[in-house]
Formats: C-alpha cells, structure tokens, sequence
C-alpha cells in the first residue's frame, strides 16, 4: 500500500480534483447516491461515526455525507501527506473540519477497539496491486465496523486493456474536456500503466466475501467504475467511535 501512497505525491495531488471529475463521468452522481445509500442503509437522523478510508483529495464523500445527515461525523484516513492535506483544506473551507478527525497513515494503525457504525472506500482499491493487498485493506476495514454495518466500496473493476471500447471512451471524455491529442495519449498510458483493478463485478463481490462482508449491491456504474453497498457480517451492536 506504501507503493499506491507514493503515486499521489505534491505534483499529482494538485491536479487531482479535475482529474477525477474528467475520469469518472458522473463523478458528482456517484458520491451523492453514496451519501444516500448510507443514509438509507443506517436509517433515521441522529449521530453517525463514518470511517472515509482514502479521503485525501476533495474530500467529496464527506462534503456530500454531512451536507445530507448533520449529525454524522467522520475519521478520514489517508497515507499521502500531500492528498490529506488538500482534503483539509477543503473540510477547513466547508466549515466541517470539526465534524472530522484525520489520521495520515493506513487503517490498521487504528485502534480495534474503536468501532464505526459505517465506512466508505471510494477509488482506492484499483490502486493496490494483487488481491491480497486488496482483501487486507477490507478486512482492516471489517475489524473496525459493528457487525452488519454498511461499506460504501467504489473503484474501478475491468482490467483497462480487456474493454477497448470503454477505454476509447474514456479517451473521448478527455477531449470533449479540452485535453489535447498529447494529454489524452499520455493519460491513456498512465492509466494502461498503473493500478490493478478487480477483472469483474464477480471479482469484486469475492474480495468482500472474503474479507469478511456479505455480497454487495451495485448503486452505481460509469465505464469501468462501479459502487457497491455491502455489510460487515454478522449482526449484534457494537460500540460507536
């Protein structure tokens, strides 16, 4: 995981959030039906301890969240110094920053005596290489949840050169964006280059089935991004963060 932190150094950290709004087409829809997943998958108004595991960047799965449910508060949790501090920013100017605690480091550094009643994941897991380091960012995960509570988990999930199609697409996305030939050709070979997402839907559903979470629910899809709501196993109320 230390190898995918590195990616989102100062330079890439900068350019993030167009890049991520470009990338993902529906990108805003995405993180608002996340937001409302949650709410409908917890139930009723009152306050939420919510894990945001990758928050670095725009924040938006916390900016949506608490625009939604006013009591939740949230545990941002990123490795890229870099990533999390642009997130700050962010939460500092959206008046949210005291709603939220921030841990630059990985999931397992959290205490496991310390539960969430909810957690999201979103566009993480298709940077860490194998599906052993992905099971075990899940797993971290599920340690730290109360038994049946909701994962929000968006990523990518089709190997980029077996869908040449969508790949071609995301291409086009780039240029009706303003991107020139020279951008989108280089951006077509970053994306061929690095990240390892999930072959399928079905690849994703075992991670989680594996790491401890029943089988999830898509919400959403967007070329080669979907999102899934799924639940910790098991049942019983555990203690809140």
């Amino acid at each position: 995981m230390t190898e995918s932190a590195e990616k989102f150094g100062p330079e890439r950290a900068g350019a993030y959030e167009r890049q991520s709004r470009i990338a993902l087409a529906g990108y805003e829809a995405c993180h608002e039906l996340a937001a409302c997943m949650l709410a409908a998958a917890l139930g009723g108004e009152g306050e939420r301890s919510i894990l945001v595991v990758g928050a670095g960047g725009t924040a938006q799965e916390i900016v949506t969240a608490a625009a939604l449910e006013p009591g939740w508060r949230f545990t941002a949790v990123d490795p890229s110094p870099s990533m999390l501090d642009l997130a700050v920013a962010r939460l500092r100017e959206r008046g949210l920053a005291e709603r939220t605690r921030v841990h630059l480091g990985y999931v397992e550094e959290l205490p496991r005596d310390v539960r969430f009643e909810a957690a999201t994941l979103i566009g993480v897991l298709h940077h860490l290489a194998g599906d052993e380091a992905k099971a075990q960012l899940l797993r971290s995960i599920a340690e730290r949840l109360d038994p049946g509570a909701p994962l929000i988990l968006a990523c990518n999930h089709r190997a980029y050169a077996s869908e040449p199609l969508l790949l071609a697409a995301w291409g086009e996305r780039w240029r009706l964006a303003g991107a020139s030939a020279e951008e989108r050709k280089r951006g077509l070979e970053t994306i061929l280059a690095g990240g390892d997402p999930p072959a399928s839907e079905e690849a994703v559903a075992e991670l989680l089935a594996r790491s401890g979470f029943k089988r999830p629910l898509r919400f959403f899809s967007s070329l080669f991004w979907g999102a899934w709501l799924a639940r910790r196993e098991g049942s019983e109320s555990g203690p809140a963060a």
